[in-house]
């Protein structure tokens, strides 16, 4: 085993970790050529931190998943400045995209990070999808296109990369991929009419990098899931839609392929199947070192050709290339702060009806339903924060699964739901609530269900902005 080659399979890894600050064996990883990593809000990610990863290996690839709305890393404690995808696909207003876009990678490059894993160009074509929903723009793939152009745009017009995610599509399926393998039921035509014309857009926009999903699509492959199938890596993301950047793997540590594969394994198949980076979410030094050796072992064997793997740690290094020129353009994102463009989008999304208001403080009602996993359990909704920033005494009772509501008494209720329509208890308790108080204010930040009570409020996502806008129109 040379030294190369071990360097080669470093490489094409980018691992995440549990600590709350930079460890040893990272650094270390680093400075042995490992390609890049991937930080989450459990890391407290800042510039400070990059620039230790970066004193190691001043190439390295930092990722992080910085959507806007729920999915934050960097506002995860105090929520998103930026209203998430449905958000702006409710407002369809590119130009707009563009601009949060921009401010979101401007504020990547504030903390020199290479790479956004983002946006998602998943067309949300089912009501019931539990992991995408409020993430993706929309349910068209028209509006998809439109605006994950857009965010591709903005985000690398700031100089930082965009990875647009989850190819081919994550949108129709009703299993959360981080809990097991979710199957897209439908035809290669109605895939390439509906679901491929987010990617083929992005691809068409200059996108810097793509991320798999980890789907069962049989109509495309009936064996294996999107990453480890050559057939929709190579033969219909290079070959038929002409994609030439850095291909990275959704979390391998997620149960739709982990349930299947080794994390070796996993990596040697995704890497034959045609990706070029492997997203490791949580990682120690023996796993990562397990992963490379893993690797290792396949070339030597001759599962897997040198010159695949050669090629996909060069992918990795054009991206890390194309980072380095963009300096310019992020220097000028510096400058270019559009600090209240995030309020605006968020005002712009909201869609209300009844007339009940607030005057006096009340008590709000969050009934917890439960993120999917690509959301940090931390993220708050934010509307009680934001509604005692205006009313003082506001209180806060937290409903757990399945729980009953409290007996009400004469101060108004605001009922905080997450996508309504998708949890049939969540809509009995906003039905009993209805009953017992037809002037119940309810607030949700998910896809919404039909309105109700005495003033219904739709944020369209998550995001310390969206409640805001929300606690402004409840007072005005």
């Amino acid at each position: 085993m040379t030294a190369d080659l071990y360097q080669l399979a470093m490489a094409v890894l980018q691992p995440g970790y549990e600590e709350a600050s930079a460890p040893d064996w990272m650094r270390r990883a680093l400075g042995e050529g490992l390609g890049g990593l991937v930080l989450f809000a459990r890391n407290n990610p800042d510039e400070q931190l990059v620039r230790q990863f970066r004193a190691e290996n001043p190439g390295a690839v930092v990722a992080i998943d910085e959507e806007g709305g729920a999915v934050t890393r960097l506002e995860v404690h105090s929520g998103s400045s930026f209203p998430g995808n449905r958000a702006l696909g409710v407002v369809d207003d590119v130009k707009l995209t563009e601009r949060v876009g921009r401010q979101i990678g401007r504020m990547l490059a504030e903390s020199d990070i290479t790479l956004d894993y983002a946006p998602s160009a998943d067309v949300n074509s089912n009501p019931a999808n539990p992991v995408i929903g409020v993430r993706s723009f929309g349910p068209t793939a028209d509006l998809v296109s439109r605006h994950t152009v857009a965010y591709v745009k903005g985000v690398q017009g700031a100089g930082v990369a965009a990875c647009a995610k989850h190819f081919p599509g994550h949108g129709d399926t009703v299993t959360d991929s981080h809990l097991a393998l979710p199957t897209v039921h439908a035809s290669r035509e109605e895939l390439f009419e509906r679901d491929l014309p987010p990617f083929r857009a992005a691809i068409e926009a200059g996108v810097q990098s793509i991320m798999s999903g980890h789907l069962l699509i049989p109509a495309l492959d009936p064996s294996m899931p999107a990453t480890l199938s050559r057939a929709m890596m190579t033969e219909l993301l290079r070959d038929e839609l002409g994609f030439e950047g850095m291909l990275v793997t959704d979390a391998i540590e997620m149960q739709a392929v982990a349930s299947m594969f080794s994390p070796g394994e996993v990596t040697v198949r995704a890497l034959n199947a045609g990706v070029d980076a492997i997203c490791v979410g949580l990682s120690t030094e023996q796993s990562l070192h397990e992963i490379r050796d893993a690797v290792v072992a396949a070339v030597r064997s001759g599962v897997l050709p040198e010159e695949r793997l050669a090629e996909a740690a060069s992918r990795v290094a054009a991206l890390s290339d194309w980072y380095g020129r963009q300096a310019a353009l992020r220097d000028r994102a510096r400058a270019d702060v559009d600090e209240g463009v995030g309020l605006e989008a968020a005002r712009a999304a909201l869609t209300t009806a009844g007339s009940a208001r607030l005057s006096t403080p009340p008590l709000v009602i969050e009934v917890n339903t439960r993120f999917s996993k690509a959301v940090d359990p931390s993220t708050p909704t934010g509307i009680t924060a934001a509604l005692t920033a205006l009313l003082p005494g506001t209180a806060r009772l937290q409903l757990e699964t399945e729980g009953e509501l409290p007996p009400f008494d004469e101060r108004p209720v605001v009922l905080v739901v997450h996508d309504a329509a998708r949890h049939p208890w969540v809509r009995d308790r906003v039905a009993q609530a209805v009953r017992a108080r037809p002037d119940v204010i309810v607030v949700d930040t998910g896809i919404p269900d039909a309105p109700a009570g005495g003033a219904y409020v739709a944020t369209h996502g998550i995001s310390r902005v969206s409640a805001q806008a929300a606690a402004e129109w409840l007072t005005r």
